[in-house]
Parts: structure tokens; sequence; C-alpha cells
């Protein structure tokens, strides 16, 4: 399989995974008229796919042990079951954080979402396995929380220039984030854990069973806010079917997007380890609050108090990023 011989090759590949993280929400943004619910389904069978497709290609290159079918045959039963509730859970928070998209925008659910699940990854992390330094780490989570109150604060001056705001948008955000903290360890668990009767998963067979688990969750997840949606009336399975060509495109290509970066960031942390791939990654939200104040306007005819909220953001969010990775590094 291919991995990262350098430090240069395992750098491009963990920035493109952040811009990918970053980037894939604006194929939402650009569908009209099309519920998030069924955009969703797209996307779900896009992360599936470009996983296969990466796995059959770059993760089978050799034909070695460590390769796509090889890994996958070789490998202990409950590393694949811990990496398919991993999918899950990670379906769910992605599920409410693009709800959140929907209700908030992208410079506002991101950094609160991711903002929220490095805390929680963090603080979960030094807790299961506590290496690293551990007062460096601690500044990392203070400055994401600052960095989520920031955007908080931001979002609510949005009021006084005559925009809607929502608390739901913000409480779904929230618990977004929690969940999303949440699956990585059941990750780690399935890539070290090592028995008599199998072997650990590599980066490219946990993308795919990541991303099955994260389909098949949408039968349960993703049915369920259809009937009981967040915003709007039910909907149904036929509104899918006519849907527009457009939308299905866009949610595919949004699915490639994500799961090209989850590929590109478990790859590179074969070389650079996982604390270090995984902070890199989570600039992901300053990339998305970039789109969304630059490409979507979400912030056009802000006062100038939300101008400067956001900007702490910025500034806090790039210090956590930092904090983190040079605890760990």
């Amino acid at each position: 399989m291919f991995t990262p011989h350098s430090l240069g090759i395992a750098l491009i590949m963990m920035i493109t995974s952040a811009i990918c993280w970053g980037s894939w929400a604006n194929t939402y943004k650009g569908v009209k008229n099309y519920r998030f619910e069924l955009f969703y389904w797209d996307y779900a069978v896009g992360i599936f796919l470009i996983s296969l497709v990466l796995g059959h290609t770059m993760g089978s290159m050799g034909n070695n042990a460590d390769s796509l079918n090889n890994n996958i045959h070789s490998a202990d039963t409950s590393n694949v079951i811990s990496t398919m509730v991993g999918g899950a859970i990670f379906n769910l928070a992605n599920l409410l954080l693009v709800a959140a998209i929907d209700m908030a925008g992208l410079a506002i659910a991101f950094p609160v979402s991711i903002g929220i699940a490095l805390v929680v990854g963090v603080v979960l992390s030094y807790v299961q396995q506590p290496k690293g330094n551990g007062g460096l780490l601690a500044a990392g989570v203070v400055c994401a929380v600052i960095a989520v109150i920031m955007d908080g604060k931001a979002y609510g001056s949005l009021a006084s220039a005559g925009r809607s705001t929502s608390k739901k948008s913000i409480i779904v955000c929230v618990v977004s984030g929690v969940l999303m903290g949440l699956w990585a360890p059941f990750v780690t668990y399935a890539m070290t854990n090592q028995r008599a009767q199998g072997h650990a998963l590599g980066p490219y067979s946990v993308a795919v069973f990541l991303t099955l688990g994260a389909l098949l969750s949408c039968f349960i997840w993703n049915v369920y806010f259809m009937k009981k949606p967040l915003v709007g009336e039910p909907v149904n399975f036929s509104g899918f079917f006519r849907g527009p060509a457009c939308g299905h495109m866009l949610g595919l290509l949004g699915g490639v997007i994500w799961g090209t970066g989850m590929v590109f960031n478990l790859v590179a942390a074969n070389f650079t380890g996982v604390a270090i791939s995984y902070a890199i990654g989570q600039s992901a939200p300053m990339v998305a609050a970039l789109w969304g104040v630059l490409a979507w306007k979400e912030f056009e005819g802000a006062g100038s108090r939300a101008k400067l909220y956001l900007g702490l953001m910025f500034v806090f969010y790039g210090l956590a990023i930092l904090l983190v990775a040079k605890a760990n590094g």
C-alpha cells in the first residue's frame, strides 16, 4: 500500500485533508431547495465509494501483507466492529453538523461543532493514554473553548444587523461536537489492537469500514430525521427520487471530497503519528469559516463587533491547534 516516506509528502496529505474537510460542505450550500436529509444519502454513498476506490488503488499497491484485501482478511473481527461503530457515531454527528449548517451557516456551525470535538477528543485521548505535555494540552483545550465562545458571540451579534439567529442551531452544534469527539477512540482501538486471532486495521481498511458503518447507519439516523426533521416538514424517499440531478451529483461530490480527506489523514498519520495528523486536520473549521465569510457572505452587513469576534475565533482556534500539536510533537 502507498504510505508517505517523507515529511513533505505527509504534510501535503494532511493539508489536503484539512482543505477537503473544510470544503465539502460547499456542495450542500450549492444545492437550492433540496433538503439536507435527502442530500445526505448521496453524500453517504460518496464517502463509501471513494474509500473503496482509494483502497483498491493506493491501498493495494505492492500486494503485500498491509495491502487492503490482505489486511481485511487478517484483521481481528473486533477491530472491524469497532470501526463500524465509530462510523455510525461519526455519521450522527455529521448529520447534525449538516443540519446546523442549514440553520446557521458554515462560518458558525463548523468552528463551534469541531471546536467542541477537538476539546472532547483531546481530553478523552489524554484520559485513555496520558502522553504528551499536559500543560500545553490544557492550554490548547482552553483556547479551543474560547474560540467556540467567540464564534457563538459572533453569531449572536448578527441579530443587531437584523439577521435571524437561533439558539436551537447552537444546541445542535454542541451535540454534534460532543459526538464528533467520541468516534475517534473506536478507530484508534481498531488501528492499534492486535490479538492472536487477528491483526489491527490499516488506514485504508479503516476508511472502508468507517464509511460503511456511516452508510448503514443512515437507515437509522437519517430515516429518523426524515420523519422528525429539525427544520421544516417531514420528507420521504419519493422526494429523493424526484430530486434534481445536480443535487445528487453535488451530494456524491461532497462525499468524495470528505472521503478523500479522511483517507489522506489516516495515511499521513502512519508517518507523523495520529496526534499531529489529527491536529492539522482539525484546522478544517477555519477553512470552512473562510468559505462561509468570503464565498457565501454569511456575515455581510454584520457590525464590527461580530467581525471582531470572528477574528478572535480564528486566532484562538489557530492557537489551540498549534498547542495540541506541540504537546504531542
